[in-house]
């Protein structure tokens, strides 16, 4: 086997690396939804959790670890940037259950 084709090996986009990139664009998602949006705090929770879950999902499901193409340190940032997206998405809920309580009373 030559040096070219482990590097080929290496760097394919494996079914665990494009989970956890899903995942993470979510959490992505759901962080800049949570940040600049003040009504849709419920879509930012939603796609935090979703987030999460395919970052868990990984993690599991991974038989090595990091650099064995399993995507299993993509799956970690994926749960991380997950959670931090629920819970700005339930901060933003909470802020516009507030500001709405507060113009009705």
């Amino acid at each position: 086997m030559s040096l070219s084709q482990i590097a080929a090996e290496t760097y394919e986009m494996t079914a665990g690396r494009t989970w956890s990139l899903v995942g993470a664009a979510l959490g992505l998602v759901g962080i800049g939804i949570g940040v600049f949006a003040r009504r849709r705090g419920v879509v930012a929770v939603a796609c935090g959790v979703a987030g999460a879950l395919i970052g868990v999902l990984v993690v599991v499901m991974a038989k090595g670890g990091p650099g064995t193409g399993y995507g299993i340190v993509g799956g970690y940032i994926s749960l991380v940037l997950g959670v931090v997206a629920a819970v700005l998405g339930g901060l933003a809920m909470r802020k516009g259950a507030r500001a709405g309580a507060r113009r009705a009373g």
